[in-house]
């Protein structure tokens, strides 16, 4: 039996409770849970804050790192004692388009996630001790999980175990969109903003000024200012009409990260010409944009969802080998 922290119902109490994990695969990979971050998407799902079907008993968790404790036969990528991760993937169906590109997140039947996610698809049934299957997965509060090896990444040496499991949501969450809409690439030629310095803005921020941005930080949080400028950062203080009049078209590209509700119109003035806004915060009430906020400059509106497993790789040997970890307590 595997002992593991669960919500029961939306109160947003947690309590302790028992659940059977898997048996091992010819291709799964026992992991014995170090630690495990907790995302604000956690705190989401455990309150019904989103629309989705809720799933109770949840064991919530999706930034998982630890040390494989026993492999499948068929495991070829991984040994016992290696420092490993999992993230928001437990699988795929491993066939469409997305999945061969290493899209995981995108599958189009479905990825299945590693908490409070429908597992008959792919027959990854976990028992309840109280007596039940459950037909959804639980995640990473909890001693111990059993993962299909292509799901599974390795950490590198150099990370701290600890620091890394926040990488694994946070950090591919902020990784991917910068990558994927040039900040990475442009380097210092490219201006980014980011909106919010919690968990996932504190990320992006140390990533994009890793790839050699200038980066602005929006936020309402003027405490937050010293912190930011530590970092290298600029701060723009959204509630200051001159501050934020002073940002007016320097950003090529801006991430929002806040998941609380808010107005995204406020930022769209500080985006260049062609200049992308990218959501990677999940608020509950949906956006009102103005169309001639993106009309007059050619500006594009956009989301992005975590990462692909080899990309998520990716970005732990690019945190490796720019030093770069989250801050973490």
């Amino acid at each position: 039996m595997v002992l593991a922290v669960v919500a029961k119902d939306t109160s947003g109490v947690l309590e302790r409770f028992e659940i059977e994990r898997r048996a091992v695969g010819d291709s799964d990979v026992d992991i014995d849970i170090k630690y495990c971050g907790i995302c604000h998407s956690d705190l989401h799902q455990i309150r019904g804050e989103w629309a989705m079907p809720l799933l109770y008993p949840m064991v919530p968790g999706h930034e998982i790192a630890g040390i494989v404790r026993s492999v499948g036969p068929k495991v070829t990528k991984f040994k016992v004692g290696d420092r490993v991760g999992v993230g928001c993937i437990v699988d795929s169906c491993r066939s469409c388009d997305s999945c061969a590109k290493g899209l995981e997140q995108f599958c189009a039947n479905g990825m299945l996630g590693t908490y409070n996610s429908k597992t008959t698809k792919y027959g990854q049934k976990t028992k309840v001790l109280e007596g039940h299957d459950s037909e959804y997965t639980f995640g990473g509060y909890s001693q111990s999980v059993v993962v299909t090896e292509e799901c599974v990444v390795r950490i590198p040496d150099s990370i701290d175990l600890a620091a890394s499991a926040p990488l694994l949501c946070a950090g591919i969450t902020t990784y991917s969109p910068l990558a994927h809409f040039g900040a990475k690439a442009k380097g210092s030629a490219c201006t980014t903003g980011v909106i919010g310095f919690g968990g996932l803005g504190h990320m992006a921020v140390k990533l994009a000024l890793a790839m050699g941005n200038t980066v602005y930080v929006f936020s309402t949080s003027v405490g937050k200012k010293a912190a930011v400028e530590e970092l290298g950062a600029k701060f723009v203080c959204s509630a200051d009409k001159d501050q934020m009049a002073a940002v007016t078209g320097k950003c090529n590209f801006i991430l929002d990260t806040v998941s609380g509700n808010h107005d995204a119109n406020l930022y769209l003035s500080a985006l260049a010409v062609d200049g992308t806004f990218c959501v990677v915060g999940a608020p509950q009430a949906p956006f009102s944009i103005h169309a001639f906020s993106l009309i007059m400059a050619r500006k594009s509106v956009a989301g992005s969802l975590i990462g692909g497993i080899p990309e998520t790789q990716e970005m732990l040997d690019y945190c490796a080998a720019k030093g770069i970890v989250p801050d973490v307590q």
